[in-house]
């Protein structure tokens, strides 16, 4: 029978209580009868249901009657906030799921290292920390994609996909000539992604250590990002990227690029599971953001979907570590999860639209040494805090006419102020 324990709602505390908390206890009696108990902490969303969770641990529990699943709800708080707040109490919980390591994070988690599954699964090179395995993920969520409308190509007389930013800023001027809106995106969060989709494949294609190098103070934003910025800059001066589209919210804009009222949108292959839901919608196609001329293999960005990682206060971790294995490699259980959450995964398939095979032929073409963090980052590849707020803010600037020069420097002097 699977158990079912769902978190108190208290203050929020951060990431930082976890130095205070050393390897304390986890709840685990051990069960009765001979039963090992392993709690899972996860993130309960309308998609991720304590039923959905309870429904894909059932076949492990079925195939190991020693051990029994708790699924922990964390509530409101989020996982983020209940993790610290149990470690502080002495509750931890033996498995957590959507979290990825950090370097406060990690001396709380086991390393993984000795087991092939999270050596060798969906970005795990990239995720290490001083060459040790924190976790393990299901699969990929895309971040450097252009969402296409297809009938605006055709109108526009593009007859295949830009494979260039050069060919990218062609095609916006014929979508734009023939009538459309070229670029849809918007205000709040998403104003930087087609920035950082513009520029990223191209910049860490050139320089894999480039998060390295910037956070080192070695490199700085307006050598490495200048030329996105102008390109990008110059897209706003043609009328690519419309000047209102700072008043623009997330879940509209997504809209008006599904119902077909603009012809390119740079998103994370999340959004083919707001298309496959989709009734009235436009044909709709994808493709990797694409480098300047003369990259040989452009960098893709990308971040581990569905996390996985191991308590150090475990008393259970043999168990946990069986379940962990099960949830990142058994074939039906990965694919539940990357359906039910829009990921992907080369070699494990579910039911998709002509529009996630896209997603998927993607994967499969993508080497692992291109992908790369965006934004922030993750693992040792890492800018300083604050910076994905920092770019979206600059390039809401560069949107409302801001230079680019002038944004450029804004970038070089938040990098001195903040390395120090």
């Amino acid at each position: 029978m699977i158990k079912h324990r769902t978190l108190a709602s208290v203050g929020t505390l951060t990431v930082a209580a976890l130095a205070l908390t050393g390897c304390a206890g986890s709840d685990d009696d051990g069960g009765s009868g001979g039963t090992t108990e392993v709690s899972m902490l996860v993130n309960v969303t309308p998609n991720l249901t304590e039923e959905y969770w309870n429904e894909l641990v059932k076949p492990f529990e079925d195939a190991n009657p020693g051990i029994d699943v708790v699924v922990q709800n964390p509530g409101a708080e989020g996982v983020a906030a209940a993790l610290p707040r149990l470690l502080t109490a002495g509750d931890a919980p033996d498995v957590v799921q959507s979290l990825p390591p950090t370097t406060d994070l990690a001396p709380e988690l086991v390393d993984l290292s000795q087991y092939d599954w999270a050596t060798t699964g969906p970005l795990a090179d990239q995720y290490s920390i001083d060459g040790k395995y924190y976790m393990a993920g299901i699969g990929f969520q895309l971040q450097s994609l252009w969402f296409y409308n297809k009938t605006a190509f055709e109108e526009a007389g593009i007859t295949a996909v830009p494979a260039t930013v050069e060919e990218l800023t062609a095609a916006l001027g014929k979508l734009k000539d023939a009538g459309w809106t070229p670029v849809q995106t918007g205000g709040d969060w998403m104003t930087s992604h087609s920035l950082q989709a513009l520029g990223l494949p191209s910049i860490v294609g050139q320089d894999p250590d480039w998060f390295a190098r910037m956070s080192a103070g070695e490199a700085t934003f307006s050598d490495t990002y200048g030329d996105a910025v102008a390109t990008y800059a110059d897209w706003v001066a043609k009328g690519y990227v419309p000047k209102d589209a700072l008043g623009i919210k997330y879940p509209d804009a997504e809209q008006a690029f599904l119902s077909g009222k603009s012809a390119i949108y740079p998103m994370g292959s999340w959004f083919a599971g707001t298309e496959a839901k989709a009734e009235d919608k436009a044909e709709i196609g994808v493709f990797r953001a694409p480098a300047v001329d003369g990259v040989a293999s452009p960098a893709m960005g990308a971040n581990i979907a569905s996390p996985y990682s191991i308590l150090q206060a475990s008393e259970s971790q043999d168990a946990a570590a069986k379940l962990v294995e099960f949830l990142v490699t058994d074939q039906d259980a990965v694919a539940s999860q990357l359906e039910v959450d829009g990921n992907f995964r080369d070699g494990y398939e579910y039911e998709m639209d002509d529009l996630g095979k896209e997603l998927l032929q993607i994967v499969a073409d993508t080497p692992a040494e291109a992908y790369t963090p965006t934004g922030q980052g993750y693992g040792e590849r890492t800018l300083p805090t604050g910076y994905s707020d920092e770019i979206n803010a600059q390039t809401q600037a560069l949107i409302g006419g801001t230079p680019a020069d002038k944004v450029d420097a804004a970038m070089d002097d938040w990098f001195a102020a903040t390395i120090g």
